[in-house]
Order: structure tokens, then sequence, then C-alpha cells
């Protein structure tokens, strides 16, 4: 019996972008080890005027449908920012993306992509790196290792046939980017603790905490050596002065004081840790639902966090250091700073650090100098339109 004709259309409604949403916790719902997230935030991260990515960005929403039923959904998307970039940083001019892929099957799925490139070309791209869903800050990659557990917070989880859908239609790899689990129980080895000992002796290093109280203050420092610690990685887009602001309402509810570290070099900041509990064990818990009972279990986490994991989204050195034996010993300063912390005050046993582009070397040599290893791989794809 021949399949119904699949019809992809725009999404022109809040009804539809509603459609696009829910289709996501219908199709992830058989899979153990995705972690739907709070419905009020999903369409948040869709909605023209609450994402400040829609401030630098076009993006067009579309809907896989057959028989009349929704099948399928992906977004199309041009960052403007990411377009100004040198293109030895992986993006530039005449650079597209798609994300937020959803879709039944392979052949569903091929028609969305092809109609997303389409859409990329109308509007002049001449390349796509995807999946982006939707900015490389947010959830970058198709999931290509690691699909036997659950992601932490603010990492993707896709299906692995999504994988082979993409590889299907000339897609090539262009980066891989890397998380890396820690068991937080065990003390470093005994070279990584010298290192240390001798940072706390040093009377120009200081390693200290977030101050809660001064959060804006705070966030414009982190963002500040993010900014330049970040400016010449691969796939870099500067965070703008509205995305600063969100992003520090989102991370505050989830913010401890004793998991951010700052470190200062001669009484100026110059590195940063930020570390989070992972809310993605009490999302799973609650369905991506606040109602009836979910707010009060995230509520009760919120108060204090417990659980497994944490996970270090983001680190940086300012670039002036990147390439001294201070940088590595201010990183391996905030680690163990972090990490009995995290045991001591919380009972977390798990640390998750990335992701961590695969030649960035100096990221990549900490990993591996305190024990930790790659469980997760994600992969950012590229083609010529």
């Amino acid at each position: 019996m021949a399949q119904a004709e699949i019809i992809i259309t725009p999404v022109g409604n809040k009804a539809e972008l509603g459609a696009f949403v829910d289709l996501a916790y219908r199709l992830g719902r058989s899979d153990p080890n995705w972690v739907p997230p709070l419905r009020s935030e999903a369409m948040e991260l869709v909605t023209r005027g609450k994402n400040p990515f829609f401030d630098h960005a076009d993006v067009q929403f579309f809907l896989a449908r057959r028989a009349g039923a929704v099948a399928g959904r992906i977004s199309a998307h041009i960052d403007h920012l990411a377009a100004a970039m040198d293109p030895a940083q992986g993006m530039g001019p005449g650079c597209g993306n798609w994300g937020l892929l959803e879709a039944e099957d392979e052949a569903v799925a091929r028609a969305l992509i092809a109609r997303a490139e389409d859409w990329l070309r109308e509007q002049g791209m001449k390349r796509v790196l995807a999946p982006l869903s939707m900015s490389v800050w947010e959830e970058p990659g198709q999931l290509t290792k690691g699909f036997d557990h659950p992601p932490t917070v603010m990492m993707g989880h896709q299906p692995e046939r999504y994988q082979h859908y993409i590889e299907a239609m000339a897609y090539t790899p262009a980066k891989l980017l890397r998380t890396y689990d820690l068991d937080i129980t065990k003390p470093f080895p005994p070279l990584i603790q010298r290192i240390v000992e001798s940072g706390l002796r040093n009377e120009k290093i200081r390693i200290r905490k977030v101050d809660k109280s001064k959060f804006d203050a705070e966030a414009a420092i982190i963002l500040h050596i993010l900014n330049d610690a970040w400016s010449d990685n691969w796939g870099f887009v500067p965070f703008t002065d509205r995305e600063i602001g969100y992003a520090g309402k989102k991370f505050k509810p989830i913010v401890r004081e004793d998991l951010i570290m700052i470190a200062e070099y001669e009484g100026a900041p110059v590195a940063f840790m930020m570390t989070l509990p992972d809310l993605n064990e009490p999302l799973k818990a609650v369905n991506g639902k606040l109602f009836p009972f979910g707010w009060a279990k995230l509520l009760w986490w919120l108060n204090r966090p417990r659980g497994k994991t944490i996970r270090v989204p983001l680190m940086g050195v300012l670039k002036k250091y990147q390439s001294s034996r201070l940088a590595s010993q201010l990183a391996f300063m905030m680690i163990e700073d972090i990490r009995n912390s995290a045991v001591r005050n919380y009972g977390f046993t798990r640390g998750e650090i990335g992701w961590i582009l695969d030649d960035n070397q100096g990221m990549v040599a900490i990993a591996d100098a305190i024990g930790s290893a790659v469980n997760k791989e994600y992969t950012i794809y590229e083609k010529a339109l």
C-alpha cells in the first residue's frame, strides 16, 4: 500500500507553533533517555519577541503532514551575527542552518531537510551547517555517541536514526563536540594536586565564588571573559546585551554561589568556571509539566539541589593568558574548589564537562589530566548548497 503524500508547509500561526512544539513530546516519549523540557520553555525558545536569538536571525519553521496529521518538523535559520564572523571559524557569509528536527521516519526527515535547504537557497545561502537548535549556544549538533544515557542540562538528545538520515543526504562532519564524564568523589592525581597547592601559595592568584547578591555585575564579568576567551573558537558567535540578560534570567534559579568560580590574577578577573546542578534530573521526573504537582517537585529541588550530576557548560581564560601555564593552573584550582563543594554541600557524585571541541587541545588536555573520559559526542554537519 502506497504511503500518503508528505506535505511541507511553513508554520503560520500560534496553533501551528504549538503543534510544532508538541511533536517533540509525542516522538520523544518512547525514548527512555529523552528528557522532556518544560513546555513553557520549549514554546519560549521558538517565540519571536521572547527568545533574543530572533533579534539577529531570520527564522522559518516548517511542519510536515501526512494524511492530514503532523509527522515532522524543522527550523531553517540564518544567524546574521554568525554570518559576520570569519569563515575560518566555521560560519561566515553565505552560511545558514537548520535544526529542531523531529520526524516519524526517513521519508519525512528527507522531505523536511530538503525544504529547509530550499529556503536557505532562496535567502541566498551557499552552505549549511546543521543541526543547530537554534543557536550554537543552545543545543548544537546531532548526538552520535552516548545514546544509552540521558543528556545533562542544556544538552540535546536525538535518536540515532536521525544521524543516518542526515548522512544519507550527503552531509559530512564539520566538527565534533564532546562531553566528558568524571567521578568527582575521587581526588585528582598527585600531579594535579601539586599544581593546585602551588597556586594556593601564589599571592597573585585568588579563586573566589560568585556573589549572587551582585548577580548582574558577576554575570557581566563572566560574559566579558567568555566573549574574549572564546572569540577565536570555531563556531563562536558573540552574546548580545539582550542575550546576556536573558541567559542570566534563565540561570539565576539554578545558580549556586559555591559552584561557580571566578579566578583573579593580580586583582583582576581573568578566568571563570560555571557549574550547574543537572536540572534534567528533576525535569525528567515532572515530564515537562508544572501542573498539577510538577511545580512543587521542581521548587523543592531548586531550593536545595540534590542528585547525581553537575555539569560544567562554560569556562574561559582571557586570551592573553591562554598560552601560559597559568591558564591550566587556574582551571585545575577552580575545578578542585567546585568538586569539593559539589560533594560536600550537595552530595553530587558525577561531573560532566563540555561540550569541548575535539581539536581544542588545551581543554582536552585538562579533561584528560583529571581523569575524565568522553561520554557523549555531537556532530555538526556541513553541506554545500
